[in-house]
């Protein structure tokens, strides 16, 4: 599959991303490839550029890819990094290799990888009714607010009472985001392109479960039985003020998020061991 029109997201706050716009625009230009560029958290201006394009390309870190990757996931264009931050788990490409992937997009050398999406959704006071709605391709985590005051969170896991923790906050986490916020707090590392709900408490008190690994056909449920401040946080970049009664509802979203491997990218495990050696001892 060749592609003809590609479009950047970047982070307007970097000048290394500015810089790297602009490389990849004049690429771009002087191929006569049809492109266009929007910041990453501009969601509205992302969605109405995307119809038609072959492939977003996001120049940034992780935040800035997980900011773009709710555009796709409202409409479905396969994703690829380019990292400009410290570690860049979910980036495939180096700046460095920036033109030469461009070239690979364009001769259509790369292949798709499908990777799990969560879909969370808040019923307030527990009812069945649903309200707000959304989706993470890393997690959704509900966590304490600026008091350090600890949250008594049930859990469900489909028709089963899990346990009830008393900690700061709970994780539920995709395959992708198994590096992220849940390794952090104690869970594994899941291979990316599996289809698992990884649940972990956060400093969890006197709890035997640590961490547990959940099939897709699933739903989570997470009740706020009680805390001082608390609230559900999505990739770490949106929050949402929760109460006791609360439940949040997290299972696999309906359709994957697509991510582009360039030929020759590192495979998962050898990336996880080379960005693993980056990280301070």
């Amino acid at each position: 599959m060749k592609l003809d029109r590609i479009g950047f997201a970047y982070n307007p706050t970097k000048e290394a991303a500015l810089d790297l716009r602009e490389r990849a625009e004049g690429w771009c230009a002087m191929r006569g490839i049809d492109h266009w560029a929007a910041p990453a958290g501009d969601l509205s201006a992302l969605v109405a550029a995307l119809p038609n394009t072959g492939a977003l390309v996001v120049l940034g870190g992780d935040g800035t890819f997980l900011r773009a990757a709710r555009a796709v996931a409202e409409v479905d264009v396969p994703l690829l990094g380019v990292n400009l931050g410290k570690i860049g788990f979910l980036s495939k490409v180096e700046t460095s290799g920036l033109e030469t992937v461009l070239g690979q997009l364009v001769a259509g050398d790369f292949r798709i990888e499908d990777r799990m999406a969560l879909q969370a959704t808040i019923h307030p006071g527990g009812r069945e009714e649903p309200g707000e709605s959304f989706v993470a391709l890393n997690e959704i985590a509900v966590v304490r607010g600026s008091l350090a005051r600890v949250c008594r969170i049930e859990v469900e896991i489909g028709p089963s009472h899990l346990a009830t923790f008393t900690a700061d906050g709970l994780v539920v986490s995709s395959p992708t985001g198994s590096t992220g916020y849940s390794f952090s707090a104690g869970g594994p590392i899941v291979d990316p392109s599996s289809r698992n709900l990884v649940v972990t408490p956060i400093a969890g008190y006197l709890s035997a479960i640590r961490s547990i690994v959940v099939s897709p056909r699933h739903t989570v449920r997470c009740r706020i039985a009680d805390a001082y401040d608390v609230l559900m946080s999505v990739d770490g970049r949106e929050d949402r003020r929760l109460t006791i009664g609360d439940v949040v509802a997290v299972c696999e979203m309906h359709r994957p998020i697509h991510l582009i491997e360039p030929k020759g990218a590192l495979p998962f495990w050898d990336l996880l061991r080379q960005k693993s050696e980056l990280l301070p001892s």
